[in-house]
């Protein structure tokens, strides 16, 4: 009886192991891609949406932007902000998505002022 338990037990554990390893491997997998889409031009943009979990759409949706202006983006995010304070009866969980949709559209605006930056810089108007 106790010779089946163990054959049991250790089966168990192999193919416990085996499933994490599996595991692994793809994460290892899915953040090399995600190092490698981060180095390319015009890439960034998914690859900051790979590690954030948001989509530049997504991030628009939830502050209710239709343009990455800057001015209506904080516009937004300040109004959506104070309406989701916990003092006012507002859900944190709400606040946090409205603070991490700024963040991503932020960094989408970075991209694109990098991104004109460097077309400046090989295509000097002489």
């Amino acid at each position: 009886m106790a010779k089946y338990l163990a054959q049991i037990v250790v089966m168990g554990v192999q193919v416990v192991g085996r499933a994490f390893a599996r595991a692994l491997q793809q994460e290892y997998a899915a953040s090399q891609a995600a190092a490698r889409a981060r180095g390319r031009p015009g890439q960034q943009s998914a690859a900051v949406s790979s590690i954030t979990g948001m989509s530049v759409q997504e991030a628009q949706q939830i502050l209710n932007v239709s343009t990455l202006s800057p001015e209506e983006i904080q516009k937004s995010y300040e109004h959506l902000f104070k309406a989701n304070e916990k003092s006012v009866g507002g859900s944190f969980y709400l606040q946090s998505k409205v603070v991490r949709a700024k963040e991503r559209l932020d960094e989408e605006l970075n991209i694109q002022k990098q991104e004109q930056n460097q077309q400046s810089q090989q295509n000097p108007e002489t």
